[in-house]
C-alpha cells in the first residue's frame, strides 16, 4: 500500500500534498468522474461546477461528519483543459486558501492521476492527507463499479499510515 500513500513536501510555512494513482480506466472516464457533478456526488459530495478557465466550483463533501459551512469549499477554476488538467482554488473556512490540481495522462492500459494540494499549513496538510486518501479510494471504487467505502472507516484505517506530527 505504500505506493498509494500521499506525500507531503514542506516549503517554509506551506505544504504540498501529492497523490499519484494509476486508474485502469480511459482518461475521458476519469475526467468525467472528477468533473461531472452527478458522478462527483457519488464519491465526494455535492458539486456545482462552471467548467471553464475562470469558472467557479463549489463543493460540500459528504464527509467528514461536520457542519456543512465548515465543509463547504469554493474557488475559481484556474485551469480547465479537458481531459487533462483541472486546477482550482480551495477556499474553505477551516483552512488556509490553497490550490488543488488534478492532472491526467494516459498510462499503459489506463490513466495516471496526479493530484496536488498546495498552500496548506503543515498541520492542516497532515490532518487532510488521510481524508484525501480516503476520497481517492472512494473515487477508485466508483470507477470500478465497486462498493464505495465509508469515508470515516477508511480515514480511521489510513490515519496510522500518516503520522500527524513529526
Amino acid at each position: 500500500m505504500t505506493d498509494r500513500l500521499g506525500e507531503l513536501a514542506i516549503d517554509g510555512d506551506r505544504t504540498t500534498m501529492t497523490f499519484r494513482r494509476h486508474l485502469p480506466h480511459p482518461i475521458e472516464r476519469v475526467w468525467a468522474a472528477l468533473t461531472d457533478p452527478l458522478e462527483r456526488k457519488a464519491w465526494f459530495g455535492e458539486t456545482v461546477i462552471d467548467g471553464r478557465t475562470g469558472g467557479s466550483i463549489e463543493m460540500v463533501p459528504t464527509d467528514p461528519p461536520a457542519a456543512p459551512d465548515a465543509k463547504r469549499l469554493t474557488g475559481r477554476i484556474l485551469v480547465w483543459d479537458p481531459p487533462h488538467v483541472l486546477e482550482h482554488e480551495w477556499r474553505q473556512r477551516i483552512v488556509e486558501n490553497s490550490v488543488v490540481r488534478y492532472e491526467l495522462r494516459p498510462d499503459g492500459d489506463g490513466t495516471l492521476l496526479t493530484f496536488t494540494h498546495t498552500g496548506l499549513s503543515e498541520q492542516n496538510a497532515r490532518g487532510f492527507i488521510p481524508g484525501t486518501h480516503a476520497f481517492f479510494d472512494r473515487l477508485e471504487a466508483w470507477l470500478d463499479d465497486a462498493e464505495i467505502p465509508d469515508w470515516s472507516d477508511r480515514y480511521a484505517e489510513l490515519a496510522p499510515s500518516y503520522p500527524a506530527w513529526i
